[in-house]
């Protein structure tokens, strides 16, 4: 590789005459490296040195760095001016303009065939770019190649290593990459135009599910770089990761000229049937049950809301309450009965529904005893079923817990070793009593199992489930929170 002129640029503010200087010195490269690194920062004058060292120190040499620092007020720019008179190196100095802005500002200063970003509180392997660059040569159908991974606590002490499936079994591809160390086409990802500067985290997520509509994706199944996890890490941000997520799969599934139509059925005991039913139970000044309904009713993807009961009660109440905005169908008090099959109370619904109204492509499986599960986690959950093409897709929460099974002989894990995270034995625990189903899968398979099944994650809140009374005493906590913030 042909070495270059070391470059610092500056980003802050600039007259015309300079910004031309800027672009030109940005755009204007002799060389054509194999690899661009980018490293973004933003106060991690801590940690930047060591991603830094970590890439000049690779044994694949024929690669740029960029560093950027956005708009940091620790001691980043001193570390970085360091770097300023490396030959490989390009120093980039800005306000704070948010990840995904910076990202763009990479690729535009990159002249690399293949293009990676290192976050600045990680680093990489020595041998990570050899490895992936070498992958991406020998297949030129792969657009973009991900490794496994360490994850490392603040003085770099590996937790754990995490290896994700072997892609070359994976049909589903809901599971996206690690948005850093990811090695990527710099062409492909010219061709989608960059990363979606709407967003301000989640950039991976949102370039995965772009990317997979267009090119073929890969693993190495080599841990390569080192994921730093600590109180500043966006990782430990979950309710801030969800809801960008639910926002990036929302703008996805908007181009398609063909949005399944879906309803919502609601299937109640009732009093009559069930003497403990709580569905007109008070939390937080309104019945259990309107929980449900008012948040079936907002939810923007749901064509008709449906509730299907024995209980004369409740049907008045329903009927009184929300008039013709909720399809009301009288079950059959056999179907309702404990160790009945759900299976056959929706069959019976659909078929009441469908004798007025047109047959949904799919619907959502609704209980009411997941009182804080908002209209978003519903349109989410049918978003899910549309971007991946899924036949169902569960409501469901990670659980990093340990498990055990009797064998006989006493207690065995069901976990591999602490230090090891196989993705393929990763725990999901259902939760928030939803589930999104194609009305297809219900009619051939006769039961809700089978086909291609998705999951939607849910936040603690919309996770809770009231089984006990300890659960209501944290309803009525979370339900008088929210109505403080309202």
């Amino acid at each position: 590789m042909r070495s270059h002129a070391a470059k610092t640029v500056s980003f802050l503010p600039a007259t015309a005459g300079k910004k031309r200087k800027r672009d030109k010195a940005i755009l204007d490269a002799k060389n054509t490296p194999l690899v661009t690194v980018y490293i973004t920062n933003h106060n991690y004058g801590r940690f930047i040195d060591q991603a830094i060292q970590s890439v000049l120190r690779q044994t694949l040499q024929d690669l740029e760095l960029i560093i950027i620092d956005d708009g940091s007020t620790d001691n980043s720019a001193e570390i970085i001016e360091r770097y300023a008179d490396h030959e490989k190196v390009i120093t980039i100095l800005q306000h704070h303009k948010g990840l995904n802005v910076t990202n763009n500002i990479a690729l535009r200063a990159s002249h690399g065939k293949y293009i990676m970003r290192l976050d600045a509180d990680d680093y990489l392997d020595e041998n990570a770019l050899m490895v992936l660059s070498g992958f991406l040569e020998r297949n030129p159908n792969v657009g973009l190649v991900f490794p496994d991974y360490f994850l490392v606590d603040e003085d770099g002490e590996v937790l754990e290593v995490m290896r994700r499936h072997n892609f070359s079994e994976v049909s589903l591809l809901d599971q996206p990459a690690h948005g850093a160390c990811t090695l990527i086409r710099r062409e492909h990802l010219l061709e989608l135009r960059g990363y979606d500067e709407s967003f301000h985290s989640q950039d991976g997520y949102d370039l995965w599910t772009r990317f997979i509509r267009h090119y073929n994706v890969q693993n190495v199944n080599l841990p390569l770089f080192y994921y730093r996890q600590h109180p500043r890490s966006l990782t430990c941000n979950e309710m801030h990761i969800l809801e960008t997520r639910v926002r990036i799969i929302e703008k996805q599934v908007q181009c398609n000229s063909q949005p399944l139509s879906t309803i919502a059925i609601i299937p109640v005991r009732g009093p009559s049937v069930d003497p403990e039913s709580p569905a007109l139970r008070c939390l937080g000044g309104r019945a259990l049950i309107d929980w449900t309904i008012q948040t079936a009713l907002e939810a923007k993807r749901l064509s008709a809301v449906v509730i299907t009961t024995p209980d004369e009660e409740l049907i008045a109440y329903v009927s009184r309450t929300y008039g013709e905005r909720v399809f009301v169908v009288k079950r059959d008090r056999k179907l309702a009965l404990p160790n009945t099959y759900i299976e056959d109370t929706l069959f019976h619904a659909l078929g009441e529904y469908t004798r007025q109204r047109s047959a949904p492509d799919a619907f959502v499986l609704l209980y009411i005893e997941s009182p804080f599960r908002t209209s978003w986690h519903i349109d989410n959950a049918i978003n899910v079923m549309e971007l991946f093409d899924t036949d169902m897709v569960v409501a469901v929460r990670p659980d990093a817990d340990v498990f055990y099974r009797h064998s006989g002989a006493g207690l065995e894990i069901l976990r591999k070793g602490r230090m090891l995270r196989l993705e393929r034995e990763e725990l999901y625990r259902e939760v928030g009593q939803m589930r999104v189903v194609k009305r297809k899968l219900l009619e051939t398979q006769r039961q809700l199992s089978g086909g291609k099944v998705g999951h939607a994650v849910l936040d603690q809140n919309a996770a809770l489930r009231l089984r006990s009374e300890w659960d209501w005493e944290v309803a009525e906590l979370l339900a008088s929170k929210s109505a403080r913030k309202a």
